[in-house]
């Protein structure tokens, strides 16, 4: 378990590193593709982690309550090591309901996840969109339940998007998540990784 508190790439006001990584869908998103919408929660999760698949169910329901937020799953674990984590898999998780975020993308390379500095999964990204570009307004847990078996009592990245909607900005100190961490290829391991 890793808890992605000290290491930070990205800093408020940063602008999300684009990308273009191939969906569940067999489509090809970029952050053009978001570009609709008034914010932009981008999270490093995966399939088999208990700490993930204890968030499947919030991250749909924030996909499912917000029609200008785009939720957006990125898979960035090495498949070879861990076939649980595979682009199958993931397609599978999709077609039978248990993953309904608005695209679950493969960072096959992982060259997305260290562009993000993502240490773990879940690692959550909420962008507020300021014109042509999204912005990191928060980098942290999606609720206050610390550990896969535990009931949340308080919706954080909820109540960070209805501040963001609602004009007011997040202004929150950054609460690290918890999660498996990033399972890199041998050499592909970042900078801040070390």
């Amino acid at each position: 378990m890793v808890a992605a508190d000290s290491i930070e790439v990205l800093e408020r006001g940063d602008e999300a590193p684009d990308f273009e990584l191939t969906g569940t869908d067999e489509e090809t998103y970029s952050l053009a593709d978001f570009a609709d919408n008034e914010a932009l929660l981008v999270v490093f999760t995966c399939n088999h982690c208990p700490y993930a698949q204890a968030k499947f169910d919030e991250l749909n329901a924030l996909a499912d309550e917000y029609d200008d937020v785009a939720v957006v799953g990125i898979s960035s674990n090495d498949p070879e090591e861990y076939p649980d984590d595979s682009f199958r898999q993931m397609q599978e998780l999709v077609a039978d309901g248990t993953i309904q975020y608005d695209a679950y993308l493969f960072d096959e390379t992982q060259e997305v996840a260290a562009a993000y500095g993502a240490t773990c999964t879940p690692d959550p990204f909420l962008f507020d969109r300021r014109g042509d570009r999204f912005e990191l307004v928060y980098h942290g847990r999606l609720d206050d339940a610390l550990n896969p078996d535990d009931e949340p009592t308080e919706r954080e990245m909820k109540a960070h998007i209805d501040s963001l909607l609602a004009g007011k900005g997040v202004d929150e100190e950054f609460q690290p998540s918890r999660g498996c961490s990033i399972k890199w290829k041998a050499g592909n391991e970042p900078e801040y990784w070390n």
